[in-house]
């Protein structure tokens, strides 16, 4: 299961009483499992999630997914089965988020990181699985979901789709710059706007071509005008970007002491060797 941290469906059937906001706790688990997995994958991803027996379970439909995805992606990519599914661990307060994902291809950890950020989701531990791979489009809504079970708080349903929609947004920038550097460019854009709280469109629209000139994305119009309306809505809504600019230090935080600690540095060391290896491997071919 690979792990990034950033440094970036939907009525309920509960079969586990919800907790009050008094009761959750670190360490509390919660898991949403895709509505058509067969009892066998059912088994594999409760498996692969190492949720425990005691973890509360909720259960989400296809119609759940299109309802808070139809909008943005042609409804044969989002499918006819319920398939992902997630656990989401509640961690220590100013803990950040961190994400990880087993068999998704087309939504990375950092893109689902930001798009959590802007739902207001935070401090927690989430791992996203299905038994093959899929594109992971669909677990976002299981996860915002399980989140308000958890904590007793409800995320805007306009807030829901404008997650769901800067999710997908990321992922087809991607296609064009690259996964991590959209993830980071959608990041960097929401940081700013926390800092300088952009009051027109015009600010906005000059606070998002400095991002993507220092990171060096070039925008088409098209482009550069859909990123405009959409951070001009999500102004508009219940989102607290202190919050954000709050979670995103958390995270980026938490990536450093890891990388500086001996588990860091371990992992740090055994990358550089497995890409040695790659180059000797390679130089061995011509030599």
């Amino acid at each position: 299961m690979k792990i990034a941290l950033l440094t970036m469906s939907l009525i309920l059937f509960l079969t586990a009483p919800i907790k009050s906001l008094a009761d959750a706790a670190v360490g509390d688990v919660i898991v949403t499992l895709g509505e058509d997995l067969t009892i066998a994958q059912k088994e594999k991803v409760l498996k692969d999630l190492e949720a425990p027996d005691n973890a509360q379970t909720i259960t989400v439909s296809n119609a759940e997914e299109h309802e808070y995805l139809g909008d943005f992606i042609p409804k044969a990519t989002i499918g006819s089965r319920a398939i992902s599914s997630s656990s989401i661990t509640l961690t220590a307060k100013d803990s950040g988020l961190s994400v990880a994902t087993q068999n998704i291809t087309s939504i990375t950890d950092d893109m689902y990181l930001n798009a959590l950020m802007t739902a207001g989701v935070k401090d927690a531990g989430i791992k996203i699985t299905a038994p093959f791979e899929v594109s992971g489009t669909a677990a976002l809504t299981g996860i915002m979901k399980a989140y308000e079970v958890q904590t007793n708080k409800k995320i805007p349903e306009e807030v829901k789709k404008a997650a769901n929609e800067e999710m997908v947004q990321t992922a087809e920038l991607g296609e064009k710059v690259g996964k991590e550097k959209a993830a980071e460019f959608m990041a960097t854009i929401k940081e700013e706007i926390a800092k300088e709280n952009p009051q027109t469109k015009d600010d906005l629209r000059a606070l998002i071509e400095r991002v993507a000139n220092d990171l060096g994305i070039s925008l088409t119009d098209s482009e550069l005008n859909t990123l405009v309306d959409f951070f001009n809505r999500l102004k508009d809504l219940d989102i607290d970007w202190n919050q954000v600019k709050d979670q995103l230090s958390a995270t980026k935080e938490k990536v450093t002491t890891f990388l500086q600690s001996e588990e860091g540095q371990s992992f740090l060391d055994k990358l550089k060797n497995f890409f040695i290896s790659i180059i000797d491997a390679i130089k061995a071919l011509f030599s």
